[in-house]
């Protein structure tokens, strides 16, 4: 078996659907295995009821991101694990192409596909560095390879590798948890690839979007935080924290004086918000 395909899903039912479509026309050998994060928009029935040969976990609970993936991460036979939004539709080469990619470059531990927009243009695919790391060239200087992460709606990676890290942290529920991955997988002296022919269409931020956009932001900062804790020094973490602090006060600064001037008083609420919660967050 060259491939399993792991896909998480949670209230994205004709999005899931649409996702297994793809992978099961998909060029290769692959099993796909989908892990319903205790939906409530009937995606796991509907699941069951259209591809009822895809084995289907069913939490009871959301259990975030990196637990369910883990799940279905002990039950996988593939050479290499994919793990896969729901929120996307992979081309037919794609996933054959990223395992050819994967036995040409035994250096590489975990690689990302070119993702695109669902009008043909390019998403941001490649992260150089991660949070913070301007404030952290001692912890990073000894990591392998030049990309520090991947875009995580699509990433291939060696099954034994990803066996021998214990799979996603479970502390990460949402966010940070691809960011983490491909810090370990150097750590272990791997680098982190990027399969330009591989091409993923990515609708993107799906399974949030009945969330205010202050409480994503509060996930995304708590992911930060939670990782500059794992990684990074104690003296390295203050040194993020007075950074934010300083751009944090300017901004709640410049947003209190336009406020009179503002058109969009929602959006300038919401930045204000943000803005506040970084504040809490970044006290000594």
């Amino acid at each position: 078996m060259d491939i399993s395909v792991i896909i998480v899903s949670y209230n994205t039912a004709d999005l899931t659907l649409r996702c297994i479509a793809s992978v099961r026309s998909s060029t290769g050998e692959k099993e796909i295995f989908v892990v319903d994060n205790a939906s409530t928009d009937g995606s796991a029935a509907a699941v069951r009821k259209k591809f009822p040969e895809v084995p289907l976990i069913e939490n009871p609970q959301n259990l975030g991101f990196g637990a369910a993936n883990n799940r279905a991460l002990k039950i996988c036979r593939g050479r290499y694990v994919v793990f896969l939004n729901p929120d996307t539709v992979v081309r037919p080469d794609a996933l054959s192409r990223a395992v050819s990619y994967m036995d040409a470059h035994p250096d590489i531990g975990l690689a990302g596909a070119r993702i695109l927009n669902p009008d043909g243009s390019p998403q941001e695919s490649i992260s150089w560095r991660y949070p913070g790391e301007k404030f952290a060239k001692d912890e990073t200087k000894g990591l392998p390879g030049k990309i520090a992460c991947v875009l995580g709606a699509f990433m291939i990676a060696r099954r034994p590798l990803i066996d021998e890290l214990g799979g996603f942290d479970e502390d990460f529920f949402l966010y940070g948890e691809d960011e983490d991955l491909a810090w370990r997988v150097r750590e272990k002296g791997f680098s982190i690839g990027y399969i330009e022919e591989a091409e993923v269409f990515h609708w993107g931020g799906r399974s949030e979007a009945q969330t205010p956009p202050p409480e994503v932001f509060a996930k995304k900062l708590l992911a930060e935080y939670l990782f500059y804790a794992k990684h990074y020094r104690p003296q390295t973490v203050a040194r993020i924290k007075r950074s934010q602090r300083r751009k944090a006060i300017y901004r709640l600064i410049t947003l209190g004086l336009t406020a009179p001037f503002s058109r969009d008083r929602f959006a300038h609420e919401n930045k204000t918000r943000r803005y506040r919660l970084m504040l809490d967050m970044a006290r000594p």
